[in-house]
């Protein structure tokens, strides 16, 4: 395939798109500790509901943007590597990674969580602390890292499925198939047929949240049935788009409209659940449940391919900037979060309006983790091992997308 066709250039939007959602994670976390009421590990006097909407609205399509790119690379990846290549890389990228850097993000999210509870209680731990939990498989805690274990599960299920399908599907009629019904499934209305899984998984789910949304799978092992449905499909659904790869036209051209879902859907599931600050309580248990999950579950989807739309419109040149951020993505979002709590603690005897403290922990977390990579991770082996290439000191230019693209999904 041509350097200068249009797929190739189409992935670097992706990729940039990739980049950002894992970026948001630090919007996302910083903008906790000024919500209305307490959610986080530091806890801010300076709060408004401006924070937690912003939450609201990142969380709504963060993930699935991300899983779907993800599925999307992972049939590229398969192409180009085979099925033993794909399984070393994914252990080396996705495996490897969890192992090494997961104790070590526990005991310094650990160490911020005391110090943020030191600082909120006047200098001194809190008396009569809850003991931690015992360490089972339904309480291990996979903290912010937990996309990874899921991508391995998806991985799996994919390869296994994928063998099965091959074996069964010798005449690849069954495949035929499968892609007619992407190629119908793209249209203005894609995003609530992609929704209707998540919707019922968010119906079936006994005390469901409106306002989180998809309950964050960061604790288990087994991850919970809305958060396999509605990533899972995006994953699926990105692996089979890339069968067809000039369905990302469609995508493109239909950003308004996915966009304007997305807004109204998303508005109005954020007023259904509460409005801006965060309502903790259970959907009823009643009928109107279901409406309501297919709100948020289309919201999500409609955001979701918005974004990738966008993306596809507007990112697709390569740009070194974009380029940077997006190998330096992975690495940041790894170390962030207890960087990120840690801008927050220190924040908490400074007067400063919410907005502020959250620009200067948002800006400076970002500033140290981009110091960071560049010294530590870029131009070293433990670039070569995350991004699949070490870069020259000298060097910024960016790799080719198709090449960046098959390294981390």
């Amino acid at each position: 395939m041509s350097a200068d066709s249009p797929f190739i250039q189409r992935l670097h939007g992706l990729d940039s798109l990739r980049g950002i959602a894992l970026l948001l994670g630090i919007v996302l976390h910083a903008s906790m500790a000024y919500f209305p009421i307490p959610l986080w590990l530091a806890v801010d006097s300076a709060t408004s509901p401006g924070a937690s909407a912003l939450f609201f609205a990142i969380h709504l399509f963060r993930m699935t943007t991300f899983f779907l790119i993800a599925g999307f690379f992972a049939h590229l990846a398969l192409d180009r590597r085979g099925t033993g290549g794909f399984i070393r890389d994914r252990l080396k990228r996705i495996a490897g990674p969890l192992v090494i850097f997961w104790p070590i993000m526990l005991a310094a999210i650990i160490a911020v969580m005391v110090w943020a509870a030191m600082v909120m209680n006047g200098g001194s731990l809190p008396k009569n602390a809850p003991p931690p939990p015992p360490l089972t498989i339904a309480t291990f805690p996979l903290t912010h890292l937990w996309f990874l274990w899921v991508l391995l599960i998806f991985y799996a299920a994919l390869l296994i499925g994928r063998a099965l399908l091959h074996r069964i599907d010798g005449k690849e009629t069954l495949r035929g198939a499968i892609d007619r019904a992407v190629r119908g499934i793209m249209r203005p209305w894609a995003a609530l047929l992609l929704a209707l899984p998540l919707a019922v998984a968010l119906y079936l789910r006994p005390g469901w949240i409106m306002w989180l949304g998809i309950p964050t799978p960061d604790i288990g092992l087994v991850p919970n049935m809305p958060a396999i449905a509605g990533f899972g499909t995006a994953f699926l659904f990105g692996y089979l788009l890339h069968r067809q790869p000039a369905l990302l036209t469609r995508i493109g051209a239909y950003w308004p409209i996915n966009l304007g879902l997305a807004i109204i859907g998303g508005i109005a599931a954020l007023m259904v659940a509460g409005g801006p600050t965060p309502v903790l309580t259970p959907v009823p248990e009643t009928t109107a449940k279901i409406g309501l999950a297919l709100l948020y579950a289309g919201a999500a989807f409609a955001a979701s391919l918005a974004a990738i739309g966008l993306a596809l419109r507007f990112l697709n040149a390569e740009r070194p900037a974009m380029r940077y951020l997006a190998d330096a993505s992975y690495w940041m979002y790894i170390m962030h979060l207890p960087i990120v709590v840690a801008g927050q603690v220190l924040l908490l005897p400074v007067a400063m309006p919410w907005w502020a403290k959250l620009i200067a922990v948002i800006a400076g977390s970002t500033a140290l983790l981009l110091a960071s990579y560049h010294l530590l991770v870029r131009s070293t082996f433990i670039g070569g091992w995350l991004n699949g290439r070490r870069y020259p000191w000298k060097r910024s230019a960016g790799l080719p997308a198709a090449t960046m693209a098959s390294t981390q999904s």
